[in-house]
């Protein structure tokens, strides 16, 4: 198995494995327990935060103008019909529109998770697997 983490095999040398001596009746924490506890961490609520803010209003937007356009088409063929340039019509400009934004707001979620959410995103990764790696469930 190949991985691209330059992380992967740092266990291997014994670096950041628990020391047993130090709490020998202590039993490790579930699987299961790490990921509620990440998920109840300001960090990661922040994180969540950050995605609906950018999310929310996107979608909203977005199937505004999707619902505006296929209800314009339906009711006011006139205006859809109506020539822009030559053979263009209104119809014609607001589907290439729809096109447009669907990959303007590609660009946009793309931009605001690597420069809002990545870095934090990858923080929690990381240590939730150093937590899982305590409890003897490892990281896939």
């Amino acid at each position: 198995m190949y991985s691209d983490d330059p992380w992967y095999d740092a266990l291997a040398s014994g670096w950041g494995e628990a020391d047993v001596a130090d709490a020998p009746d202590a039993a490790p924490p579930r699987a299961g327990d790490v990921y509620l506890e990440v998920q109840r961490s300001a960090a990661f609520q922040e994180v969540r935060s950050r995605y609906r803010r950018f999310v929310v209003p996107a979608v909203v937007g977005f199937l505004s103008w999707y619902v505006a356009y296929v209800v314009a088409a339906t009711t006011a063929p006139g205006l859809m019909a109506r020539p822009v340039a030559g053979a263009v019509n209104v119809a014609m400009v607001a589907g290439l529109g729809q096109f447009l934004t669907t990959f303007l707001l590609t660009w946009a979620y793309a931009r605001h998770a690597r420069l809002r959410r990545d870095r934090a995103a990858l923080e929690l990764r990381w240590d939730t697997q150093e937590l899982t790696r305590a409890t003897g469930g490892g990281a896939s």
